[in-house]
């Protein structure tokens, strides 16, 4: 069975009420499904920013994406969580990842730990977090029992986690590139995206409703040559070919019908039906929502 699409926005909210709340509406009226903002120091804090959205709009389901476990206290972060479904009318999706750049943790005195310590650090918090979410003794309870997970990541752990406890299993297809500085991230093959899947599934095995698969688009381009496009944008996927970046799910780039063909054939072989577009880009991914009519 075909998995219904869904997409996300993922933004930054602007620096005033009026001009985040225009930003959410176009959003909604665009079609998007989900009206989604990062958890970086330095840009707006997530909750806040959300209870404005779900203000200022009456479809979207709205989200995190995604938190960085290693800059949260769980016991608080449930109170948040709580709160921020209540006050949206039971909209949230919480989405949780391990968390990639260092400078963030030392700015906020946390530690940052090795990539198997940090994925220990979302490991509890999940578990903590379903235990205080799901008590039904715990003031503030949630609208919604139980409330959505996102888990984003490709290793094998967190891809083990996400097959455990998460409704919305996220792929980056993006891992850090060699040599650069912490935090850059370059597209994988699609290849080995491909890999990961297959070792997703294998963790899933056995769950009564699979996941849903989500994947984050790093480009979406409105053109009509696209190897050329694909050319100029080498860089976001360091070593790979341009028949291989025009084969990546994380870049949609042709005329809105070709990009509208590309999704559905990335759901036919990656099984992705969720998919999530950076804000740049959100008025260029528009003629393809058109494209697709109701998803």
């Amino acid at each position: 069975m075909t998995s219904p699409f869904r997409f996300g926005i993922n933004m930054l909210a602007p620096p005033d009420r009026s001009a985040w709340a225009a930003q959410c509406r176009t959003a909604e009226s665009i079609g998007f499904d989900v009206l989604l903002v990062p958890d970086h120091l330095g840009m707006p804090a997530p909750f806040p920013s959300l209870v404005a959205a779900a203000e200022a709009t009456e479809r979207p389901r709205v989200g995190t994406f995604v938190l960085n476990a290693g800059l949260w206290n769980p016991a608080l972060l449930a109170r948040e969580v709580a709160t921020t479904d209540r006050l949206t009318g039971g909209r949230l999706e919480l989405g949780l990842g391990a968390g990639y750049v260092k400078a963030e943790h030392d700015e906020a005195g946390l530690p940052f730990g090795t990539p198997g310590e940090r994925v220990d650090a979302l490991a509890r918090l999940v578990t903590e977090l379903e235990r205080l979410l799901n008590d039904p003794a715990r003031e503030p309870a949630p609208a919604q029992s139980p409330l959505p997970l996102l888990l984003g990541g490709n290793g094998d752990r967190l891809l083990r986690l996400a097959a455990r406890h998460a409704r919305i299993a996220a792929f980056t297809a993006a891992r850090q590139v060699p040599g650069a500085a912490p935090g850059t991230l370059g597209l994988i093959a699609p290849e080995a995206l491909a890999e990961r899947l297959a070792v997703y599934r294998e963790f899933e095995a056995g769950r009564v409703r699979p996941a849903e698969l989500n994947l984050l688009v790093q480009k979406v381009e409105i053109t009509g040559d696209r190897r050329a496009a694909a050319e100029r944008l080498a860089e976001l996927g360091p070593g790979l070919s341009v028949d291989q970046l025009l084969d990546h799910p994380g870049l949609l780039l042709g005329t809105a019908a070709q990009i509208a063909e590309q999704l559905r054939a990335h759901r036919e072989r990656f099984g992705f039906s969720y998919f999530t577009v950076l804000s740049p880009d959100m008025r260029a991914f528009a003629p393809v929502l058109e494209e697709l009519g109701g998803h």
